[in-house]
């Protein structure tokens, strides 16, 4: 009985290998087929109408040789000017050269009245309705170039406040002073904030020697630099402020009480005298 259960599982496996071998058998031996090109297709071939492509399609690459616009500067100078005659809108609203609104007019009306007063016209708000234009002079519109050529020359100077430092000794020499102290005003000059870090060496004359040298170092830029933050002690032996530049308001008021002073003193002066004589 086992024999012939062996016998069985032989003869299958002879039958399964023969099935195999057919199979792949038919792939190897499929005749190769031509396909016939067509005459249209030959012709363009000869006369040169056909071509490959020169490169391959790729998203990257497209994107990275494409050409790409003139970014606008943001920072670009505006400028004003006379818009001439051609107006390119038909209503507006128009503001005489003395600043007076008169209302929405029609452009023939427009260039009638520069031919008569002989002026230009300034657009002034192009997003209004009616837009907004201005009757102006020659030297109207001079004028209001330069104030806008400082108004930008002033907003190109603001931003970011640097802060510079310097540490020096209280013991430092009269010479080393005066060349740190130029240093200082050249930064104050500038805008600049400058913290100055004062080192004592001699801890037994106290802190207040520190505190009058930051007094003496101002008092050598006059009507320039103030405290930004007023000095302090950060540890034993070690100080620190921050001086800034004074505003247009502080200088005039600094102005006036030093021309105070002095009034103040001369007339104690003249008092002083007048009473010697007596």
């Amino acid at each position: 009985m086992a024999a012939l259960c062996l016998k069985k599982l032989l003869d299958q496996t002879v039958r399964n290998e023969a099935s195999i071998t057919r199979y792949f058998a038919s792939f190897m031996v499929q005749p190769v087929k031509w396909t016939i090109a067509s005459p249209s297709w030959v012709d363009h071939a000869k006369k040169g109408l056909i071509s490959a492509p020169g490169q391959a399609f790729c998203t990257y690459e497209d994107e990275k040789d494409k050409p790409k616009g003139k970014k606008l500067n943001p920072n670009a100078r505006k400028t004003i000017g006379s818009v001439g005659r051609r107006i390119p809108h038909r209503i507006i609203q128009l503001i005489d050269e003395h600043g007076e609104n008169q209302g929405a007019m029609h452009r023939a009306d427009v260039i009638r009245i520069l031919d008569e007063r002989e002026l230009k016209l300034v657009l002034l708000t192009e997003t209004a309705d009616p837009p907004v234009y201005r009757l102006m002079s020659g030297q109207q519109i001079h004028e209001e170039r330069l104030k806008l050529r400082e108004k930008q020359k002033a907003s190109s100077k603001t931003g970011p406040v640097q802060q510079k430092e310097l540490t020096f000794s209280t013991a430092i020499g009269e010479h080393d002073l005066d060349t740190k102290t130029k240093q200082i005003e050249q930064w104050i000059d500038k805008k600049h904030h400058v913290r100055i870090t004062l080192q004592q060496k001699n801890i037994a004359e106290g802190p207040e020697k520190m505190l009058r040298f930051f007094d003496q170092i101002l008092e050598k830029m006059p009507e320039k630099a103030t405290y930004l933050s007023q000095p302090r002690i950060v540890k034993e032996g070690r100080s620190t402020c921050v001086l800034r530049h004074m505003s247009d308001r502080e200088i005039q008021q600094h102005k006036k009480m030093e021309k105070d002073k002095v009034q103040k003193d001369g007339g104690k002066e003249t008092t002083d005298s007048n009473i010697l004589k007596q």
